[in-house]
């Protein structure tokens, strides 16, 4: 048995197999001349011999393969039993869970079910010996398989018991293609942001730019992650990585939003300084006899708002030194716990 390839998308999964059913019939009548161990027959004889009646329970589609010759046989051994190989290319179903991806495990199944007879008439058994052989090959571009289980699914209807056998394969994704084309380009676009924490407050388009066009970058990113996903309506693992990034680099548009408001109100007090002391000198020409205490009064507050723009400044500035510090250590952390909660505990 081999395992071909994984459809996120449409939650298929495909499959070639060599599927062998033996079962003995005492009612058979074997050739007199008959001495050798088994016999090679016609495939064709399967319609005058009863057979089992199984069928895919979860496949979508199954294709019998006819390259180079229709690739089935039938051997009849001396005890009366009868092996039928067939050659089969399944599609199918794969009931996967996204909330981890993509540091998810799957679980995919391939289960055999008798059609029409319950399990008074019949029961489907694994081989004693080699029940199932995978192939060593496998090689999936994202997935481990990491195991193989073998079970008894037999069901119960309205109408009985039917046998049946089922396939569980543990299919494990690796990180290595996500490492390279996601987490770290995103991280990237994170640290990118913080820069304008460096750039000086009065270079407003330069910060601007830089914040939006992270931004952007990681709605293409996050969009780009999800591709090969059907649109599931609950929370994975890639979103809340990607959510936190956008939040980091949001807040660094306010923390600059912040720092250009601050100084923006220097302006304006200045602005407002230097129109009052204008009037106020203005004002002064017309009195033949200047006053000296109006004078030292309009110094003061000339003064106090002097030192009021330059503390808030100060306060400006320092809201930048401390993003410079406060934002790497916090996303840090955050990445730090998502990476122990889905790798360590999941």
């Amino acid at each position: 048995m081999g395992l071909d390839s994984i459809n996120e998308e449409s939650m298929t999964y495909a499959a070639d197999i060599f599927f062998a059913q033996s079962w003995k019939d005492h009612r058979l009548r074997l050739p007199e001349n008959m001495s050798s161990e088994y016999r090679l027959l016609e495939v064709s004889w399967l319609q005058n011999i009863w057979r089992p009646d199984s069928f895919f329970k979860n496949a979508k589609a199954v294709t019998f393969q006819t390259m180079t010759i229709p690739n089935h046989y039938v051997w009849l051994y001396k005890d009366k039993t009868i092996l039928y190989m067939v050659k089969l290319t399944l599609i199918l179903s794969c009931a996967m869970n996204f909330a981890a991806y993509p540091h998810d495990t799957q679980h995919c199944s391939l289960e055999m079910e008798s059609l029409s007879h319950t399990t008074d008439d019949l029961i489907f058994d694994w081989e004693e010996d080699v029940p199932l052989v995978v192939s060593e090959d496998i090689e999936l571009p994202q997935l481990d398989l990491i195991q193989t289980e073998k079970k008894d699914c037999t069901q119960h209807y309205s109408t009985g018991n039917f046998t049946c056998l089922k396939l569980t394969f543990t299919l494990k994704r690796r990180l290595g293609y996500y490492m390279f084309h996601t987490y770290i380009p995103t991280c990237l676009i994170v640290i990118m942001s913080w820069v304008s924490f460096w750039i000086r407050p009065e270079a407003v388009p330069a910060r601007v730019t830089l914040g939006v066009t992270s931004l952007l970058t990681l709605s293409t990113q996050h969009a780009k992650s999800l591709d090969s996903l059907p649109p599931v309506s609950y929370i994975k693992a890639i979103d809340i990585f990607m959510a936190t990034c956008t939040v980091f680099v949001f807040l660094s548009l306010m923390e600059f939003a912040l720092v250009n408001v601050i100084l923006e109100e220097c302006v304006t007090m200045k602005l407002k300084q230097r129109i009052t002391r204008k009037k106020f000198e203005e004002s002064l020409k017309d009195v033949e006899v200047q006053n000296e205490a109006l004078a030292i009064n309009m110094e003061k507050k000339s003064s106090a708002v002097s030192r009021q723009v330059k503390r808030r400044k100060i306060w400006a500035l320092r809201i930048d030194q401390v993003s410079r510090v406060l934002f790497p250590l916090s996303f840090g952390g955050l990445t730090v716990a998502y990476w122990s909660f889905y790798v360590l505990f999941n």
